[in-house]
């Protein structure tokens, strides 16, 4: 997968899983919305790993260091532009 697509891929999987993690927080007994968090969230999680095994980390909290801010910002990528 390319870089660009794997970061639309990683945004859309992970604004998902916040929109459910919003929504549990008032329909704590929603056993559906619970169930597709957690594979939205174990999606997400994948496809970070797969970024960052390709790509280099993503974030401050992957890596050792600062190697997260040599690369452009995710706003910064110009083959993004859709």
């Amino acid at each position: 997968m390319d870089k660009c697509k794997l970061m639309r891929e990683i945004s859309a999987v992970s604004f998902a899983a916040w929109e459910l993690h919003l929504y549990l927080d008032t329909h704590p007994c929603d056993e559906n919305a619970l169930e597709m968090h957690r594979k939205y969230s174990e999606r997400a999680k994948e496809l970070i790993e797969e970024y960052e095994e390709c790509f280099g980390p993503l974030t401050h909290k992957s890596g050792s260091g600062y190697e997260w801010v040599k690369d452009p910002w995710p706003w910064e990528y110009k083959e993004c532009d859709c």
